[in-house]
């Protein structure tokens, strides 16, 4: 397609890791107050390899974390320190999830947006990662 392009693997982990892409979304399994990032283990269960996301939020610009908000066992993935082996120290720039968008700003978490029919209080009070409400909040379907 006009504007596509097809690299090889050598490549695109030296365009990852000359600072060259902008901006990436990632996944993750845990995400905490200081932007660390963990989204590529679970101990004691079988790891396919780390891949390339390591490279990818050390050599991107602008680091998006798109997960759900709670894991399947209904434990908030957004915590105040990860658990999990680490993808990226300090790393996610923002974080969006079903409920809510959350910006690291200078080092602190930030409410910036909120769904529509969820309630403040209950979003912070099932959230473990500390989160400072942004006084320009908005409300937004999601």
């Amino acid at each position: 397609m006009p504007g596509g392009a097809l690299v090889s693997a050598e490549l695109s982990f030296a365009i990852m890791r000359g600072g060259h892409v902008d901006a990436t979304v990632l996944g993750a399994l845990e995400v905490d107050n200081e932007g660390s990032l963990a989204n590529w283990m679970i101990p004691q269960v079988r790891v396919p390899g780390m891949g390339g996301a390591m490279d990818i939020v050390t050599g991107a610009k602008k680091v998006y974390v798109a997960t759900r908000h709670f894991d399947r066992s209904g434990r908030c993935k957004l915590v105040r320190k990860c658990s999990l082996p680490l993808t990226g120290y300090c790393a996610a720039d923002v974080i969006v999830t079903e409920y809510c968008v959350v910006r690291n700003t200078y080092g602190h978490m930030a409410l910036t947006d909120i769904a529509e029919d969820v309630s403040i209080q209950e979003l912070l009070d099932k959230t473990e990662m500390k989160l400072d409400v942004s006084a320009g909040l908005v409300r937004r379907r999601f």
